[in-house]
């Protein structure tokens, strides 16, 4: 039975790689910085949370990873911890910086001093390239506009050079934006699918939004939880960009949403000026034709079906008679 550790686990893409490896029979270990406190609403709203077993972490201190990596002796380690919220990194960019880079400088370093043959997959961000209005691939040169970003680049060349230098099995996962239910709610797009619910129950009337201008190539997160795996499973490790190849303005996600709760989206939807970032990405385009062919891996699901998904649930299990945040 292969050992897992996934770090984030608490997360939406940490929950769902958590339920996809054990179903392929793998002994799960899920970090969070204290297992003991944490809620883990995620692992419980998949019914998987008694099958993990939860430990604490802070890749933040290399002693404490260096120790748990030697107690554990995982076969697949997956960073997916960190500050994940672009908006955020504005505010609080030292946090963001340490969570991300520091953390996953800390791992590759575990990694390498336990001499064991420990694969390391990191996750990436299409943040990383700033505008694309040419669809990015894996030699697209990165131009990064946020904290976040400058962030994620910094953990994409600590692994491609440990993998260089100390020949360890490191990669690196460019995901382009991926949605589920289990979005936090202060993305963007989980915001728009839990206001439009609200509206078309009479509990709202107003949304509020920044730059609805932005293009996005938007999947499924289940569905990307499985091309990590995919990428840890090769001979060589190589970086990927994961993403469905198709693009759409928040603007037709908008348009989407609305239209399948039978509202107009124009009614309701406010444009704030005070919520535009500092700096933000206006296209984002990707070319996963390498993993397509490589990992023998495509996006199942599209906007329409995505955006779907997230309203059944929404309606099905948002606790709607909370006070609204907008």
């Amino acid at each position: 039975m292969k050992k897992a550790l996934i770090c984030g686990v608490s997360g939406q893409d940490g929950s769902y790689l958590a339920k996809f490896l054990l179903e392929k029979g793998y002994y799960v270990y899920g970090a969070s910085r204290d297992a003991q406190t944490s809620p883990f609403i995620n692992l419980k709203k998949l019914g998987i949370k008694d099958d993990i077993n939860l430990i604490s972490i802070n890749i933040t201190d290399f002693g404490n990873t260096l120790e748990c990596i030697n107690k554990i002796k995982p076969d697949e380690v997956y960073n997916l911890a960190g500050q994940s919220s672009v908006r955020l990194s504005f505010d609080q960019p030292h946090e963001t910086h340490e969570s991300i880079s520091t953390g996953n400088l800390n791992l590759l370093e575990a990694v390498k001093f336990s001499n064991l043959p420990i694969k390391l997959y990191n996750a990436g961000s299409s943040e990383c390239f700033g505008d694309s209005s040419i669809p990015a691939n894996e030699n697209t040169i990165f131009h990064p506009r946020s904290p976040y970003a400058i962030a994620k680049a910094t953990a994409f060349w600590q692994i491609d050079n440990y993998r260089e230098a100390y020949n360890l099995f490191a990669c690196t996962g460019i995901l382009f934006n991926h949605e589920s239910p289990l979005r936090p709610e202060h993305f963007v797009t989980k915001k728009i699918i839990s206001a439009a619910c609200k509206i078309h129950r009479n509990r709202l009337n107003k949304l509020s939004l920044g730059n609805i201008n932005i293009e996005r190539d938007w999947g499924w997160a289940p569905d990307y939880v499985e091309a990590m795996w995919l990428m840890m499973q090769q001979d060589q490790p190589k970086d990927y960009i994961i993403a469905t190849g198709k693009s759409h303005t928040l603007k037709e996600f908008i348009d989407f949403t609305f239209k399948a709760l039978d509202l107009n989206w124009e009614e309701h939807v406010v444009i704030d000026e005070v919520l535009r970032r500092p700096t933000d990405l206006q296209i984002g385009r990707a070319d996963p034709g390498k993993a397509n062919r490589e990992l023998q891996w495509k996006a199942k699901l599209g906007l329409n079906s995505i955006i779907e998904n997230m309203i059944e649930h929404e309606l099905s299990y948002s606790n709607l008679n909370s006070p609204s945040s907008y």
